[in-house]
């Protein structure tokens, strides 16, 4: 089962084998680098560690991460409780799925519609693509949706997301490029209250983590929503493109600090060979990844399970 914000869904079936496809190139660049370097091999000496680490480094699993899990391999060594190659990489796979599953936090339920969810994010991360593909999914999900244009800074923005209402059947409150974002906001609110919307999606301004008024705005915008609906917003996604790697870690430190993120969406996973930085950012900064993108599909957006990652990264 799959949680959501209005309880669990059935998963769809093949997501391990859609996942497997769509981490194929970190699949390559991690895994297979380790087979390599404990092919043959039935001594664990200081040349295997030293492969072992360089496989973990340029798969962008961080250095914290890879410091302690090279520490937990010679500490196992020494013990005499590992004594072929072989057991190196199910060591690795367990303390990923340990790093993972440690900053994974419940879904917020939510008891009355509409569920808000503001979606933050650098220009060019794929956030409003992010944005139709979530409308996709909840729509798929047999849950009404209003998109809110709350980008009013950069140009064809809202066009853009009414693209995306046409491809969704889904209606989008909007006002003129400059508008004051909270005002759309506090309209897009009361509209779903008025027409019973399950979910309410809202696009904000691409920004970089730098811009300190724009990241106020984002503030401001969440002391609207609340007004309007107490409890919102209920989510603040941060939609980070994977292939940034570790620069991906700063803008999400930054934004966390501004606009309460509750939750992240790695996009372009299919187009990167560091997907480990899904390991990195979780253990960095504690935050739970939502969903993945591993492709231009509106279907390619697939929620994230710890399990499901690693079973996908390792498997056979």
């Amino acid at each position: 089962m799959i949680q959501t914000l209005f309880g669990s869904v059935p998963q769809e079936p093949n997501l391990l084998e859609r996942l497997k496809a769509g981490i194929q190139k970190t699949r390559e660049g991690l895994v297979d680098r380790l087979e390599d370097a404990i092919a043959g091999r039935k001594e664990i000496d200081a040349a295997v560690l030293e492969e072992v680490e360089y496989a973990l480094i340029t798969a962008d699993i961080g250095v914290n991460t890879a410091t302690e899990i090279l520490e937990s391999i010679r500490q196992r060594v020494d013990r005499k409780q590992v004594g072929d190659a072989g057991q190196i990489k199910q060591l690795i796979a367990q303390h990923l799925l340990e790093v993972l599953e440690g900053a994974e936090r419940p879904i917020p339920r939510v008891a009355e519609p509409p569920a808000v969810v503001m979606v933050v994010g650098v220009n060019g991360s794929g956030k409003t693509t992010t944005i139709g593909k979530l409308a996709s999914r909840y729509k798929a999900e047999g849950r009404s949706v209003l998109l809110c244009a709350a980008d009013t800074f950069r140009a064809a923005a809202i066009e853009q997301l009414e693209v995306w209402g046409q491809r969704t059947s889904t209606d989008v409150i909007r006002q003129s490029p400059g508008a004051d974002p909270s005002a759309v906001l506090f309209d897009a609110l009361t509209a779903a209250k008025a027409r019973k919307v399950d979910y309410v999606i809202v696009d904000t301004a691409g920004r970089l983590h730098t811009k300190t008024n724009l990241m106020a705005e984002l503030e401001k915008m969440r002391r609207t929503a609340a007004k309007v609906i107490p409890t919102a917003p209920h989510e603040v996604l941060l939609v980070l493109d994977a292939t940034t790697g570790q620069n991906g870690l700063e803008q999400a430190r930054r934004f966390t600090e501004s606009s309460g993120v509750t939750g992240l969406v790695l996009t372009k996973l299919d187009g990167t060979a560091k997907g480990g930085i899904v390991v990195a950012i979780a253990r960095e900064l504690n935050l739970p990844i939502r969903y993945v993108g591993v492709g231009e599909q509106a279907a390619d957006l697939l929620p994230f399970e710890p399990d499901k990652f690693i079973a996908s990264l390792f498997a056979t």
